[in-house]
């Protein structure tokens, strides 16, 4: 019978999404209640930092953030509006938009990236 042949694929597959589930859930609580920070708003600030430019196109971003180009925009509005980002358009395609952290996004990042650390710390070691 093929499910029997499949079950191990399957275990396999609910296990990786229930850790993923515990792991988002833990990183938007503590992020959440030490920071003011919710999981994709610290990823994003995360990804901005951690690249070597001083501003990324929001394309570049969305390829490494799993969120519909809808949410990322109003993602990126919510953290523009909060002061942690700036936003601007590209010069060479008028069409392309510039994401850069601002020193508020910096610091809030800073204070908050021991705890995201911390969390995938423990998950990953009870996993």
């Amino acid at each position: 019978m093929a499910a029997d042949e499949d079950r191990p694929l399957v275990c396999e597959w609910r296990s990786m999404l229930s850790l993923h589930a515990r792991t988002w859930s833990a990183l938007e609580r503590e992020l959440n209640e030490r920071h003011g920070l919710g999981a994709s708003e610290f990823e994003v600030l995360d990804r901005l930092i951690e690249t070597d430019k001083p501003k990324c196109r929001v394309i570049e971003l969305a390829d490494g953030i799993h969120l519909s180009q809808s949410a990322l925009s109003r993602l990126i509005a919510r953290l523009e509006r909060d002061g942690l980002v700036a936003r601007g358009m590209c010069e060479e395609d008028r069409r392309g938009i510039f994401v850069s952290p601002t020193e508020a996004g910096r610091a809030l990042h800073a204070e908050a990236v021991g705890t995201h650390r911390a969390v995938l710390a423990s998950v990953f070691a009870h996993a």
